[in-house]
């Protein structure tokens, strides 16, 4: 295993740990990462009301709970996230949930500015974007693939308003969170799975 990615686990969350820590956080008028801004903490706070929510609701498609249970190898799942990252509050349940469908993956979080070395292993187009799932073949220590910040649609779906109107403005993020809420999880699974079967 790549000794970045290796040290980075001893300070590794569980899931449960995660969202302890981060709620910890709110309580305290704070959040994750080195940003401490009004409108970063304002984002937590969503988020908290966010991943209560589909903890709750986000549910694993029955094609996929059988691909996960079918699964040969052990792998090691390791998600950066912050607590203030929108994509990351839609993101981490269903990862969760997946992650609880079988005892052959191991989930773990990195919080990104704790870790700007193994962010910056994972790039996308050269800008430290979360989150990002990291597989790791948990028999050869090798990483297979990665996922993130976002499933493809609602890349697209940015990048199409980015181009119409030259920013990423509280529209678009409004029509990001719109469109969560109407994939309900199932292009992350699916993504995520095309990367294990490979």
């Amino acid at each position: 295993m790549n000794p970045i990615i290796k040290k980075s686990l001893s300070s590794s969350f569980s899931y449960a740990e995660y969202r302890n820590h981060v709620t910890s956080l709110v309580a305290q008028g704070k959040t994750t990462g080195s940003d401490q801004s009004e409108a970063m903490i304002h984002y937590t706070e969503l988020n908290e009301a966010r991943l209560h929510r589909l903890d709750k609701t986000m549910e694993v498609t029955e094609e996929v709970i059988s691909q996960l249970q079918n699964l040969k190898k052990k792998y090691l799942w390791l998600v950066i996230s912050e607590g203030w990252c929108g994509d990351a509050a839609q993101i981490l349940p269903i990862i969760n949930k997946m992650a609880l469908v079988t005892e052959k993956i191991e989930l773990r979080i990195i919080l990104r500015d704790d870790h700007v070395e193994v962010m910056n292993l994972f790039l996308t187009n050269g800008t430290q974007s979360i989150p990002k799932l990291i597989i790791i073949n948990q028999e050869t220590e090798e990483v297979i693939g990665d996922f993130g910040p976002r499933p493809d649609d609602a890349k697209q779906l940015i990048l199409d308003y980015k181009a119409e109107h030259g920013v990423v403005d509280e529209t678009a993020k409004i029509e990001l969170q719109k469109w969560y809420l109407h994939d309900k999880g199932v292009s992350t699974q699916n993504e995520i799975m095309a990367l294990m079967m490979e």
